[in-house]
Order: C-alpha cells, then structure tokens, then sequence
C-alpha cells in the first residue's frame, strides 16, 4: 500500500486513558478520487510517530469492491521500512521489483522489506466482493535499513485461550512464536478474536511498546473502553495487559516492539535519516518511472553504494506506476 495523501494534515488525535497510556483516534484518508476506499489510520500522528519501530497503520473496510474499487495501488516505491499486510476478508495481490508475487488472504500474513529502495504494485484479486483488513509499515533500523529487499509470506496457526482466538504472525506472544524475520530489534504483531465476556489476560515484554487497534465489537483494557477503530497507546513497562468483551464479540489487533531508538524522516512512502536522503529518494524514483529513464550512473550504483534502478525492474504489461507528490516546502524533520 501507498500513503496517497497528498497533503497530510497534523492533528493531535490523542486521549489519557491512565497511568501513560493513550487512546489515538483515527482519521480518515482516502486512497485515491471520490469512489475510491477510505481507510483509517492511527500511526503516524503528531504526539505519536512509534509504537516500537512501527511507524504507520491504516484499517480499512470492510468494503464492497463494487462500489470502491477495492484495493488499486499502482506500481509506488519504498525505501528503509517494512510492510506488512494482513486481512480479515478479501484477498490481495502482491507484486514487486525484487521478483516476488504472492496473494495474501485472511489468516495470512505478507511481510516486505524495502530495504535500500523496492516497488511494488497491490490489487484485490478478482474473486474478492468484500475487502477488510490492515496495513502495517515498521521503520527499519539504521544497521538494516540498506540491505537488499526481499519478501516473506507467512500463515500461522491459531492459538486457543479461555473463549479467544489469537495468531501470532510477528514475534512471540502467548507461548507461539513466528518464524518470520523482521531485521530489526524485537517486535510482536497479532489478531486477536474474542468471544462476548471472555476476558483474556496476556503476558507482555515490559521493554515493549504496545498498541491495541479495535476493529469490531466492545473491548476493555485494563478496564478502559477501547471504541471501534482506535488504537490504544502502552508505554514501556507493562508486563501483562487484561483484555475484555462486552456484549459483542471483539477482534483486535496488538503491536508492540521495542523503542526504536532512532530518529526518522518519513514523508509519502519513504523513510530515510536526513530531509536530503528522502529528496535523493525521490529524485532517483521519478527519474526511473520516466519515459526516458536517466541514464545509468557510470559506476552502476548510487552515491550510498545502491545498485542501479534502485526501484526496479519491474515486469512489463502492468499499469502506470505512481509519480510522487511534489515535496513541502519545508525541511522535513526527524522523529522517532
């Protein structure tokens, strides 16, 4: 997925819900014209960049295709992050630069390291009507941010807990630990699915960070109401968490990782370490999506040692790839 916002808003979208935690309210951007899907995204706001090194959640639907064309992002580049993506209905297809294709369907996760520089193309899949779900990025830190890119598709198998229902697809939590590797310092990702009443008590890492994002139904943590679409904020030091289910029955998602540790610049879909790496970044994609490609370096690689197109290729036959949004006028500045 791309963040299609072309002029992205800062809002303070934050609520103490006691003793360090916050409730960090969504808004919603559309991916695309009038028709297109809308989704909801908590990370990043303003009071709030990083929860661990995750640095960017959008919730979306569920949505009929029909009407909203679904997911269609075009071909778009990525440099030092992760996406992650992982759906509750629908399917997506994934294509890239570094030679992976996979579909992703409920219960699974893809997972793509951008590493130096990637791009990659998303659509539903054709039999897909209804398409509900999220997207995660998480920042890579500095001593893997330049590797070469490469993919993982990963299903894991559901963990049974007292009237819940977790999977674990990042990291380790409640005795189930995945196997995929994230490169980067410890973090942990899982749906969670809970019956009406279940209350549901989980060990936490307190070197963690964590989130809580409410998808459907009534939960409580640590008895403070969690609505619909929003995410909840858990500082370090937390080594258990109570979840509990209303009258409804809850899905949920928790992310969490340790602080990162490092400042980032992240501006469209790039995340870099100074304002002029994500200008170089984006020069460098805008020179190979053009109809005359710049010609290549004579060394075959760019200034940080980057083989030459850092973004490509790309096989042939698919749509345009996506220009980026002309930058601010402004230093873009580091957070973390």
């Amino acid at each position: 997925m791309t963040n299609l916002e072309r002029n992205p808003q800062e809002v303070p979208c934050t609520e103490a819900i006691g003793a360090g935690a916050a409730l960090l309210t969504p808004r919603d951007v559309p991916l695309g014209g009038p028709r297109a899907m809308t989704v909801r995204r908590t990370l990043p706001q303003r009071h709030r960049s990083l929860i661990g090194a995750w640095c960017f959640l959008d919730h979306y639907g569920p949505d009929p295709v029909a009407d909203t064309g679904g997911m269609s992002v075009a071909r778009h580049p990525h440099t030092g992050l992760a996406t992650v993506s992982w759906l509750f209905t629908g399917g997506i297809s994934h294509l890239d630069s570094a030679g992976y294709s996979a579909d992703v369907r409920p219960g699974e996760v893809n997972l793509m390291i951008a590493g130096r520089g990637i791009s990659h193309q998303e659509f539903s899949t054709p039999d897909t009507t209804t398409l509900h779900g999220v997207q995660l990025w998480y920042a890579l830190p500095d001593d893997t941010r330049h590797m070469a890119p490469t993919f993982e598709h990963y299903t894991p198998e559901p963990v049974k807990n007292h009237g819940a229902e977790l999977r674990i697809f990042i990291g380790e939590l409640a005795g189930s630990t995945s196997p995929v590797n994230t490169y980067t310092p410890p973090l942990v990702a899982a749906e969670i699915l809970m019956e009406p009443g279940t209350e549901l008590e989980l060990d936490l890492d307190p070197s963690f960070e964590h989130g809580v994002l409410v998808d459907t139904g009534d939960l409580s943590l640590n008895s403070a109401p969690i609505p619909e679409d929003h995410l909840a904020y858990l500082p370090t030091g937390r080594d258990s968490v109570i979840l509990t289910a209303g009258e409804k029955p809850v899905r949920a998602m928790l992310l969490g990782g340790e602080p990162l540790g490092e400042q980032i610049v992240m501006w469209w879909n790039f995340v870099g370490r100074t304002h002029e790496e994500v200008v170089a970044y984006r020069e460098q994609w805008q020179a190979e999506i053009d109809p005359e490609p710049a010609p290549t370096p004579e060394s075959g690689t760019y200034s940080d040692g980057t083989p030459h197109p850092r973004f490509g290729p790309f096989p042939d036959g698919q749509p345009a790839p996506l220009p980026a949004p002309t930058l601010p006028t402004v230093t873009l500045r580091p957070r973390g």
